[in-house]
């Protein structure tokens, strides 16, 4: 039997030949059996001497640990294992030199884009830690601000103060406490989701903001996102391509990046809130206190309550605004069903009106402002008057009155069709459910007669106009069949005076191959905002294709310098209703006879910022007609002598309009009721 030194010498020999790497011990897995305290190789027991002979090279085996090292210890364990189960021999054993497989791992990954920026901003803080302690302390308070910001937005201009940004919101009291309760993961999606919630809403207060001031009206959430296509075209038109789309790409360009950085300000909130939360929390719970001590008590700045609700308040009327739009859509499509002469048959309709030359006329933005208002009425004023006189020396006579609108400051279409329809037509979904049904409007009721061609001249309709059909129209002349070859006056395509004279040409002038009599509807478009540049009145002989506008167009005055002036706006809206006025009243003065009569009205008032935060929805409108049995069937009415109605003169929604007009003129009821 070999003694125990021999097998310790050998041992040492084969060690102490091996020239490749050691191992490298990986944590947690078993040792290499050649340095595993307990039996040796050969399988007899070493003292302690031989163990410490035996492990003395694994002390000088780095203690860095590899990972992937585990297949070579692997091996290593399966090797001393196999030698430690062969039974033990008086006969030397062979030496077996103990090398360990060498451990090659691979390359580290590169770090994520991630964890390099935060690797450099550690470095960068590292290195100014001053500079960096204030970017910090800047970005939260500025963090703290948007939220807060964003939480007070209101919802109009006239509000938009600093007494509004003075209060207390509940919902960042409620939000510091959720984020407070949750966990990292969950408190980092539920703050990036209520900040990007948070900014929604602030895109909805600002468009409520440009609604109110131009329509009079909050944001439909449901039925407005068309009108954005309109608003691109009136830019387009009024401002130029140009213009047009650096607005449309900053404003969107905006919504995001205000949706993007709430999120990250509420995110880095939430963060330093679980960071300080025995500090954080003690804070909320004593503004929280605050707030339900300043409820209880209704402690006020400048008439404001300081506990404030308003984001959640925006929320409940976005909600119900959904819920009553949805609602409002089943029950006006059964409104729009019954019809109290949808069953009248043609005989029995506006038989006082047989034999008369009938034209209906929309004046653009023709509001009660235009009359009672001090900057924009005495102009106005003095021009209704003077026509009255000249078209009483023609031998014109005309009674007024006012009728309150469906629309404010646009969406003209809402008001045409409920004059048209006698349905009260106050948003686009009401306008898309009357246009498809078959619901008597009042221009139809002279085509069913079947003694009356109708026409149409719309010198702002610029694409395909379906309503044609609902209107009753036989023929309709859009922009591009009025043979304009002049320059447009910001939206408006063409003046007035021309499309007027148009519609002589090509059609009131033109005899009735089959006796018929003219029905006619016309929209006239010169007093759109921007109200510049504003046509001038020529000479009706030298209007030709519209070229002699051309000088007067580049005179005029640049919409972006009328936008921008609220006064030159108001002023400037006044000198195009008076254009508009003695547009049509000249034309009337000039082509009009015995047969004609005259129907015109405004389909809106102007902007807020034009007639006022608070004004009526009242338009005046005006019959005007030679033969004195037309006025003497409206006697009843009340209304007031001439083209200029009385403040005190009857006002009528506009959506009766239609069947008081049907029954002055002798039309009877024949309802049908769905």
């Amino acid at each position: 039997m070999a003694s125990a030194e021999g097998r310790k010498a050998a041992l040492r020999e084969d060690v102490g030949s091996d020239t490749s790497p050691p191992a490298t011990a990986v944590p947690g897995t078993p040792a290499p059996a050649a340095e595993a305290d307990g039996p040796a190789a050969g399988g007899a027991t070493a003292g302690a001497g031989e163990s410490a002979a035996v492990t003395e090279p694994a002390a000088e085996i780095p203690a860095e640990p590899k990972l992937d090292a585990e297949a070579a210890t692997d091996a290593e364990v399966g090797t001393a294992t196999r030698a430690s189960e062969t039974p033990a021999s008086d006969s030397p054993a062979p030496a077996t030199p103990i090398t360990a497989a060498p451990a090659t791992a691979p390359e580290p990954p590169a770090p994520r884009s991630g964890r390099r920026i935060r690797r450099i901003w550690r470095g960068w803080r590292a290195k100014y830690p001053t500079v960096a302690r204030v970017l910090s302390v800047v970005t939260t308070v500025l963090s703290a601000a948007l939220v807060y910001i964003c939480l007070q937005m209101p919802s109009t201009l006239g509000n938009l103060k600093p007494v509004e940004f003075m209060r207390l919101p509940a919902e960042a009291v409620l939000g510091a406490v959720v984020l407070l309760s949750l966990p990292r993961k969950p408190r980092l999606v539920v703050s990036a989701l209520s900040g990007a919630l948070l900014g929604a809403i602030t895109v909805l207060n600002m468009f409520d903001m440009g609604f109110n001031e131009y329509l009079g009206r909050h944001f439909n959430i449901v039925l407005d996102w068309s009108l954005f296509d309109d608003a691109r075209a009136y830019l387009d038109d009024t401002l130029g391509g140009t213009a047009e789309m650096g607005i449309t790409v900053g404003v969107v360009l905006l919504v995001f990046l205000l949706m993007t950085l709430v999120a990250l300000a509420t995110v880095r909130l939430g963060n330093l809130l679980a960071k300080h939360r025995p500090r954080t929390s003690k804070a909320t719970l004593i503004v929280g206190t605050v707030w339900i001590t300043c409820t209880a008590l209704g402690l006020t700045v400048g008439g404001i309550p300081i506990a404030s609700q308003h984001t959640a308040g925006v929320l409940k009327v976005q909600a119900r605004t959904v819920r009553d739009t949805l609602r409002d859509e089943a029950e006006f499509a059964n409104v729009a069903k019954v019809d109290k002469f949808g069953n009248t048959p043609a005989d029995q309709l506006v038989p006082d009106l047989r034999g008369k030359d009938m034209i209906f006329t929309f004046i653009e933005s023709y509001g009660r402002s235009a009359v009672e208002d001090p900057i924009e009425a005495p102009g106005v004023d003095k021009t209704l008057d003077e026509r009255t006189a000249a078209l009483a020396k023609a031998g014109f006579h005309a009674k007024s009155g006012w009728l309150t609108s469906a629309t404010y400051g646009g969406s003209s279409w809402l008001g045409h069709s409920t004059t048209l329809s006698g349905l009260w037509i106050s948003n686009q979904q009401r306008y898309r459910t009357v246009m498809a049904s078959d619901h008597l409007s009042l221009t139809k009721v002279f085509k069913k007669t079947g003694a009356y061609d109708t026409v149409g001249v719309m010198p702002g309709v610029q694409k395909g106009w379906p309503e044609q059909k609902y209107y009753g129209l036989d023929k309709v002349y859009n922009a591009f069949q009025l043979g304009y070859e002049g320059p447009k006056f910001s939206w408006s395509t063409m003046p007035d005076q021309y499309a007027l004279e148009q519609f002589q040409q090509r059609v009131h002038s033109q005899k009735r191959a089959d006796g018929k009599q003219l029905m006619s509807e016309i929209i006239l478009t010169s007093s759109h905002q921007p109200w510049a540049p504003i046509p001038k009145m020529v000479g009706w002989d030298q209007l030709g294709d519209g070229s002699v506008f051309k000088g007067i167009q580049a005179a005029g005055n640049k919409a972006s310098d009328v936008i921008a002036d609220t006064t030159k706006s108001r002023q400037e809206y006044g000198k195009s209703i008076q254009y508009s006025v003695t547009a049509l009243t000249q034309w009337l003065e000039r082509y009009g006879n015995d047969n004609t009569v005259l129907v015109f009205l405004g389909d809106h008032q102007p902007i807020a910022r034009v007639s006022g935060n608070h004004a009526s929805r009242d338009v005046p409108i005006s019959i005007v007609a030679k033969d004195p049995k037309v006025l003497d069937k409206i006697a009843g009415w009340n209304w007031t002598d001439g083209l200029r109605p009385a403040h005190n003169a009857p006002v009528w929604k506009m959506s009766s309009f239609r069947d008081r007009f049907l029954t002055a003129y002798g039309s009877t009821p024949h309802p049908k009721k769905g």
